[in-house]
């Protein structure tokens, strides 16, 4: 349950709020002043502050700097109806985590406090960068053993002790989210705010004003101002996941911001100066894209300070054992019931698997196998199909059949190309495409028409393969 605490002198406004979020998932509990709303704080030990500015006695900004000074990773939305510019101003230096003018509607105010209790939910994610032994040790932590692993950690403790860029790169699924959260609470920012950032995610003409806020008129259905992330993380730490899907326009602002620490809202023309950490991830060959020209060189670099591989999980199957005892103690405490045991025979079937999902996967995995198990013990016969290998899925359900593809076939060519090193004479390109016609035969029966289809070439095309790689089988021309 998420707390929630209203500081504001008007009566009916509080009535309203308790109306509102008359709800199981939120508590709330109100203060008529801010001397009152203080003395509640560390008693009731709220998630987010709601304040307004204009009250008797203590006014909202010289509340939320007395918030701040003892309660730096509290969140405080501040709420007036007599907006001015240069409150808004004040108020988001003093670290506020936004703004709102009266009156505003229920819905909206709904997503606000929703998306602002996530992120105060998010700060309160510590996770360990150490590899622990036992499951209850590192709940919502890094696990692993495997060399890999420990690279991760060892580079984890470095960066974390600087207020260095870091360019965390690997597949979907792989915990790129988990190293940033543990080099952010590792930092000597761990104090200050940590607001994640999924680039991916929100459409492409809203992001510059999800990043950098906007000015109110500066497009349609702009009625009001905006803060963006950055004015809220003023002084704490922001992670920008996939970065490589930013459009040119962004990824130019993001590079003002790492060379002079400054930017401009949408719509606006008054510089504001933030001091923000950036922590970055994509799971895009950032270097191809600058190759193609989709990501500026400059912003690559300024990016790429301290560079964090992420290790797939079928490089690391060593570490499989153990996030399967993790992940199964974490279902059991969620569903308050004793965690069931594995077979033995369910684990070399995991450790045999690709994981194309990466760790998301297997914990998808694992938590459907929980529920399926009509015993103490999961089998192998609880296993999704497509790991157990009785059904014809092949495509986890984390990911589409693309992002599967290119993951899979990254992993190949990596171990195409450690081959290609040690072995000088091997040419990888046609050696992979032969065997893709043979296995395209095999897996069609020497049809032709029906192999030139999988491979995506015409039928002349195959036969001009056949005939190159001089592949003898007795086909059956259809």
């Amino acid at each position: 349950m998420s707390k929630l605490l209203l500081i504001d002198d008007e009566e009916d406004v509080r009535y309203s709020f308790q109306r509102i979020f008359d709800s199981p998932e939120i508590e709330l509990a109100t203060a008529s002043s801010g001397e009152e709303g203080l003395k509640v704080i560390p008693k009731f030990k709220p998630d987010l502050v709601l304040m307004d500015v204009r009250m008797g006695g203590m006014n909202g900004l010289e509340t939320l700097r007395k918030i701040r000074a003892s309660n730096p990773k509290l969140l405080v939305i501040l709420m007036t109806a007599y907006g001015t510019t240069q409150t808004a101003i004040e108020a988001m230096k003093l670290g506020a985590y936004d703004y709102l003018l009266k009156p505003f509607d229920a819905l909206k105010i709904k997503e606000l406090i929703g998306n602002a209790l996530k992120a105060a939910r998010d700060m309160k994610q510590v996770v360990s960068y150490q590899p622990l032994l036992e499951s209850e040790d590192y709940e919502l932590g890094i696990v692993g053993r495997s060399s890999a692993m420990q690279q991760v950690f060892k580079l984890i403790g470095q960066v974390a002790a600087s207020d260095a860029t870091a360019l965390i790169t690997g597949e979907s699924g792989t915990g790129k989210e988990l190293v940033a959260r543990a080099i952010y609470h590792h930092s000597n920012r761990s104090q200050q705010p940590f607001l994640a950032v999924n680039c991916a995610a929100i459409p492409e003409q809203l992001l510059e004003s999800e990043l950098f806020g906007h000015e109110r008129g500066a497009f349609t259905g702009a009625t009001n101002q905006r803060i963006g992330k950055f004015e809220q993380c003023n002084r704490g730490t922001i992670f920008l996941d996939e970065i490589g899907d930013m459009t040119p326009a962004t990824q130019t602002k993001i590079l003002r911001v790492l060379q002079s620490g400054t930017f401009e809202r949408v719509g606006g023309n008054q510089p504001i100066k933030v001091d923000v950490r950036v922590i970055a991830a994509t799971n895009k060959p950032l270097e191809a894209a600058v190759a193609a020209k989709q990501f500026r060189e400059d912003l690559f670099y300024r990016l790429n300070v301290v560079r964090i591989p992420m290790p797939p999980l079928r490089e690391r199957a060593e570490d499989v054992p153990l996030l399967v005892n993790y992940f199964l103690e974490k279902n059991a405490r969620e569903q308050n019931r004793p965690p069931k045991s594995v077979a033995a025979s369910v684990i070399k079937m995991l450790e045999k698997y690709h994981w194309p999902g990466n760790v998301r996967e297997l914990e998808n995995a694992i938590r459907r196998a929980h529920v399926m198990a009509k015993t103490d013990a999961i089998l192998l016969s609880d296993l999704p199909p497509e790991i157990s290998g009785k059904g014809g899925a092949t495509i986890p359900a984390t990911g589409s059949a693309g992002e599967t593809i290119a993951n899979d076939a990254a992993g190949l060519a990596r171990q195409l190309f450690q081959w290609a090193k040690r072995d000088p004479k091997l040419k990888v390109i046609p050696a992979v495409e032969r065997e893709l016609v043979i296995q395209a035969l095999i897996e069609t029966n020497d049809n032709q028409v029906a192999a030139a289809k999988l491979l995506g070439i015409t039928r002349a095309t195959l036969r001009k393969r056949i005939e190159k790689f001089k592949i003898q089988r007795e086909l059956n021309v259809k």
